[in-house]
């Protein structure tokens, strides 16, 4: 690796000083630039103004001239060169030397002797040869076929080499260069449909320049999108409260561009349920950098499908505000300011096995998140890379304050056999104040997927997760985690299915990990060990809806006690 970060592609060697010129992309313009020997920095040159781009650059044998392919926002192609002195001196101009009418040119490459470029275009219909005398300011077609040719590579002036597409991929072939004048187009069967019955030649939209705006235009000035919101849709619900099925319905209201977006939906449960969890309410607001959510013994359509449940009784008010600091991907760093008020509760609201001992409480926090992982070419996931967290929040109950801090650290590497790689994940926290008390712990335990899920496929990854163990069996005001995780490559499959449902790949994630919960405590303190696998089976349902299902086991030990633990999931619509 010789620099990180370059965006620089459409790489040409100077062979009169070994230098690496190409073309960089960023903030929407296109800068020619050069990398000289050793390689370990490059320079700008040349910036091009907004709307065009240049691209396949050559240089020629005594590094006096770049050629290069430009095209702009008009869709005008046009084959150019650059003096290479004036490039250096910041000056350039380019000098057109043919422009494409309804063609683009490609690969134009300067012949060993520097006088002629030779490329291909589909001027003809199909990819053929042309080469432009620079001496003689021309441009001849060398090859007139069906099939197309590509990358010409000329050889001297009486021969050069090209790629000829065939129906078994790309052959070299040899060939003399030779300037033809009886080049035409190729035969298509929409032509000759054209020609046999001409009406057709009326079954068009029309080209969008003959609308006349200022007609169409219903309203100009700044968008607002709270006065334009509208009812988008209302149609019945069945979710899931605790261990019963609600019926209700959902109202969806929004603006046109989705910009903000509300949803409310209204439930009742059958006479099996305590007369005052009955009724169910939510209300959503979704408009960035702000998410606004109220709850009144809240219900969850997923929580009809498996172990993990979401719903909870009492009321709920809580709203969250997100942005990044750095948007440059892969590399990301966001940050999220929460704020929640709980009434009536049952349970904790993050840990659904754990009784609340006080119904009401009030929490305020914050976390911030990076991420730079990366994946090689096939690759079904991620492969490596690192990512963090920090998350703080306070909890006040019953006029008690209980400080939280954790983070995250994880770390991927990639081994010698393709698409496999090992991560080591890592996770630590603390909270203050009386062990005894719920609010002050965290809890671990179990994949925590459902049977039918819409969340993360892989959530043993997740600090708060650990398989072998049942949800929420582990806890501690304190605790230390690190897992220890292998991705085997997947295996493809050509031929598993129907056009309705078919599977893509299968791949086997294993894992280890520990974890220790008040480490500093030694009456306290608990350990526990787990390892697993787990089985993704990526699913396509209606010919083009991914879906993932995955498999699931894992063994766990703590206190010189065994458990283990099976999850079967989909994960619809991924």
């Amino acid at each position: 690796q010789l620099l990180k970060n370059t965006r620089t592609g459409d790489l040409a060697v100077n062979a009169a000083d070994q230098s690496i010129w190409g073309v960089q992309h960023h903030n929407g313009l296109s800068t020619i630039v050069r990398i000289p020997a050793p390689y370990a920095k490059w320079e700008s040159l040349f910036t091009l103004e907004y709307g065009r781009d240049v691209y396949d650059l050559d240089i020629s044998p005594d590094g006096k001239t770049l050629s290069g392919s430009m095209i702009d926002v008009t869709g005008s192609q046009k084959l150019v060169r650059f003096d290479t002195a004036q490039l250096l001196q910041h000056q350039a101009r380019p000098d057109v030397l043919h422009e494409f009418v309804n063609n683009s040119p490609d690969n134009f490459v300067f012949s060993p002797d520097g006088r002629y470029l030779y490329g291909t275009s589909y001027y003809t219909g199909v990819s053929n040869v042309f080469r432009y005398d620079l001496q003689a300011r021309k441009m001849e077609a060398l090859t007139n076929v069906e099939t197309g040719l590509f990358r010409p590579i000329p050889v001297s002036d009486r021969e050069m080499i090209a790629y000829q597409y065939t129906a078994k991929g790309f052959s070299p072939v040899r060939m003399a260069v030779e300037p033809r004048e009886d080049i035409t187009a190729i035969r298509y069967l929409g032509q000759q449909v054209v020609e046999e019955h001409p009406v057709v030649k009326s079954w068009n939209a029309g080209s969008p320049a003959r609308v006349n705006l200022d007609q169409v235009t219903t309203y100009t000035g700044r968008y607002r999108p709270l006065s334009r919101l509208r009812l988008g849709s209302v149609y019945p619900v069945i979710e899931g409260y605790k261990n019963t099925a609600t019926a209700g319905l959902r109202f969806n209201v929004s603006d046109p561009l989705g910009l903000r977006a509300f949803d409310f939906t209204a439930a009742i449960s059958p006479g099996s349920v305590p007369s005052d969890e009955r009724l169910h309410f939510k209300l959503g607001y979704d408009g960035l950098p702000w998410r606004v959510r109220l709850r009144y013994n809240a219900t969850d359509f997923y929580d009809l499908f498996g172990p993990t449940k979401t719903s909870r009784k009492g009321y709920a008010a809580s709203t969250a505000y997100h942005q990044y600091l750095l948007f440059d991907r892969p590399r990301t760093l966001e940050y999220t300011l929460h704020a929640a008020y709980y009434g009536g509760l049952e349970t904790l609201p993050e840990y659904q096995n754990v009784r609340a001992p006080y119904r009401q409480y009030q929490s305020v926090g914050g976390h911030l998140d990076y991420r730079d992982v990366r994946r090689t070419i096939g690759a079904v996931e991620e492969e490596y890379g690192q990512t963090w967290s920090i998350a703080a929040s306070g909890n006040h109950v019953n006029g008690e304050l209980f400080p939280r801090l954790y983070a995250t650290y994880d770390r991927g590497f990639l081994l010698p056999v393709d698409h496999a790689s090992l991560w080591v994940r890592s996770a630590a926290g603390k909270s203050s104040g009386d062990r005894s008390n719920p609010f002050a712990n965290y809890y671990f335990g179990a994949f925590g997927n459902n049977w039918v899920d819409y969340q993360e496929t892989h959530r043993y990854r997740e600090y708060y997760a650990f398989p072998g163990f049942d949800l929420n069996a582990i806890g501690g005001n304190a605790f230390a985690r690190l897992m220890l995780e292998c991705t085997l490559p997947p295996v493809r499959f050509k031929r598993v299915g129907v056009p309705s449902f078919y599977a893509n790949w299968a791949r086997v994630s294993l894992f280890t990990g520990g974890l220790a919960t008040n480490p500093t405590s030694a009456h306290l303190r608990q350990n526990a060990f787990d390892a697993g696998a787990q089985l993704d089976v990526s699913v396509v349902m209606f010919s083009n809806l991914e879906s993932m299902l995955s498999f699931g086991y894992a063994v766990g030990r703590t206190d010189g006690r065994s458990s283990h633990e099976v999850m079967a999931s989909l994960k619809l619509l991924r």
